[in-house]
């Protein structure tokens, strides 16, 4: 039986990330990235596919667990009839090879402990050899080599081909497991081994307390928004800059359902949201690397631009799935790649000249070969951009004209335009005004519905579509506009519980807009999104009961998924998402600096609004 999504709790060393459930079992770890192939895989299939689990003999949950304040350190405590136990959980961000170091602390009584490792690479399907060293035990398969050591004799035993440890904890006393990954080819184990626990648990605690020290927000969500920039931070490749999505592939959508996709990866999508979140938090260090991630990623023929790339840049993402692995939840299948780098989305070319547009205005020099992207970029779009694509969604049925394709293909040419003239280079700034204002009024005439009084998903359609709550932020339409507050007003009805679908959530029947089967949650980011439009709009209070509401779906440590079912009031989708919490450190931002106001005058907001040089709101990453 899986635990529920909500019950895991995050550790990066900001390379490859760990999944540890309330039971005290590490059900999802891949090494020595994020990408890599994993050696702990029970969160997408059983106990056979690879956990590692550290608990008080005769198992149960643990009474309680938090993060230590502003660190990605996790403490675990259980109460038993013998006493009580804390185990505190971290991965030092790393000086060479990765590590997860679990350290048992009595606190009451003696309690006997067990630690039961089971090991199993390549995507939890190939058992190691195992066998003793001078320093714990060495499990090797194929190119991979981890070593378990503990930092007192503590005796070891087979079973199952699992490795077990049962020792007896005292109030007082410690005990360290350290789990160090190598390539098998090295002769010698990692050097992490050698570092006392206790010193690795100092310099990692220091390294994220001075880390979210640099927060500049100080509003009164301040708790909800350091957490989710260290969730952000953790999901940071370093070596490169790049962020992933999720650390997580195939967390259902849909439980029992195929919506199972890997988010191991970096989506355009998230750029300029993600550079927004930085910037305006003061983390101008982890911008400009994430900018920099950007532009080696597009660099090349503007016709191969990609919505998603691998932490290093990579391209090739080719997906297949893994028929051994019976998913979260009896959901399948289990996917790992994603081909949603092969498909055409027009709007990722508006998303990045929207962070390019940023990133100058907020200081970061444009050297001319990054102009140079810029005019390779529009040249492309100019001749392009009614073609119709698979949108933001990503869809998996034939390709349409969606309307946010159209307004993201506008928000390009418009950043173009003000590039252009802030940096005097004006030579084709004219063919840009002139294809700016050609799409601004196919989208106003072709892309709303008079009779809903709505914009809709794309032309000629009915649908609703979430991501039409962010035409104001991008600055396609002044909030005041009629059509705009028709447009919130019309996506009240993707309502579900308090919380918004993408849109019209499916009957179950193949066939709908995204080329799926079934029926998926509610998408938090487009929650966050209406209050968002709630406060340009002049409904501040309730955008701000609508934020609240997403704040109390967080789990227990604060982390949010994709998704929310607010039927079964539970989360779905890969977790922890890095959009969701970009969206809400964004509307954090946003509903700090609104002042409540009646809905019946806002005008004075709107004008304070269209005259702002804040940066506007980005599109979003998507489920596939």
């Amino acid at each position: 039986m899986n635990s529920r999504i909500e019950d895991y709790a995050l550790l990066s060393d900001l390379e490859t990330a760990a999944m540890v459930g309330r039971n005290g079992s590490v059900d999802w770890l891949c090494l020595p990235r994020f990408d890599s192939p994993a050696c702990l895989a029970a969160l997408v299939g059983t106990q056979d596919n690879g956990f590692w689990r550290i608990a008080p003999v005769g198992g149960g949950r643990c009474t309680r667990r938090s993060y230590r304040p502003d660190t990605l350190v996790l403490d675990s405590e259980w109460e038993t009839a013998d006493g009580a136990v804390r185990v505190t959980d971290f991965m030092p961000p790393r000086a060479q090879f990765p590590c997860l170091i679990r350290v048992v602390e009595g606190l009451r009584g003696v309690v006997r402990v067990r630690s039961d490792l089971r090991l199993r690479f390549h995507q939890g399907r190939v058992v190691p050899w195992v066998r003793d060293v001078d320093s714990g035990l060495l499990a090797v398969a194929g190119p991979d080599a981890v070593w378990l050591n503990a930092d007192e004799p503590v005796p070891a035993a087979g079973d199952g081909h699992s490795t077990v440890l049962d020792f007896a904890v005292h109030a007082g006393r410690r005990t360290a497991l350290t789990l160090a990954w190598s390539p098998s080819h090295l002769p010698r184990p990692p050097a992490a081994l050698d570092v006392p626990a206790e010193t690795a648990l100092k310099e990692t605690t220091g390294f994220w307390r001075s880390w979210a020290g640099q927060c500049r927000y100080t509003g009164p969500w301040r708790e909800a928004v350091v957490r989710s920039l260290i969730t952000l931070k953790a999901l940071t490749y370093a070596p490169t800059g790049g962020i992933v999505a999720a650390p997580t592939t195939s967390l259902p959508g849909r439980i029992g359902g195929d919506r199972n996709w890997d988010y191991r990866y970096c989506w355009l999508r998230d750029s300029t949201l993600t550079l927004s979140c930085l910037l305006r938090s003061g983390y101008r260090e982890e911008a400009t690397a994430w900018l920099d991630w950007l532009m080696r990623a597009i660099a090349g023929d503007p016709t191969d631009l990609q919505t998603v790339y691998g932490v290093g840049g990579q391209r090739l993402l080719p997906e297949s799935e893994a028929p051994w692995l019976p998913g979260y939840e009896a959901s399948q299948p289990v996917r790992f790649g994603n081909s949603a780098a092969g498909q055409y989305q027009l709007d990722v070319y508006g998303e990045v000249l929207d962070t390019l547009w940023l990133s100058l205005r907020m200081g970061i020099p444009m050297p001319t070969r990054v102009w140079s992207v810029v005019e390779a970029l529009m040249g492309h779009l100019v001749r392009h951009w009614a073609d119709p694509d698979q949108g933001l969604w990503q869809v998996r049925g034939p390709r349409q004209q969606f309307v946010h394709s159209k307004v993201m293909a506008w928000v390009a040419a418009d950043r173009a335009v003000r590039m252009a003239a802030l940096l005097g280079r004006n030579g084709s700034s004219g063919e840009w005004r002139a294809l700016r204002d050609r799409i601004h009024r196919e989208v106003c005439h072709q892309g709303f519905d008079p009779r809903l009084g709505s914009f809709v998903q794309s032309y000629g359609s009915s649908v609703l579509d979430a991501s039409a709550l962010l035409m104001p932020a991008l600055g396609f339409l002044p909030a005041r506009d009629p059509r705009v507050r028709g447009t919130v007003r019309a996506l009240q009805t993707l309502d579900e519980g308090g919380f918004l679908h993408r849109y019209a959530p499916g009957d179950g029947a193949a066939g709908s807009v995204d080329g799926m089967a079934g029926r998926e949650g509610a998408f938090v980011s487009c929650s966050l999104w209406f209050a968002d439009a709630l406060a340009a709009t002049g409904h501040v209070p309730k955008a701000r009961e609508v934020f609240e509401r997403v704040l109390g779906i967080r789990n227990d440590v604060g982390l949010l998924a994709e998704q929310w079912d607010p039927v079964a009031g539970r989360q779905l989708g890969n977790a922890p998402q890095a959009f969701s919490h970009l969206a809400l450190i964004g509307t954090a931002f946003a509903l700090s600096s609104a002042p409540s106001r009646s809905p019946r005058s806002p005008a004075a907001s709107d004008r304070r609004r269209s005259g702002s040089r804040r940066a506007p709101r980005p599109a979003v990453r998507t489920p596939a």
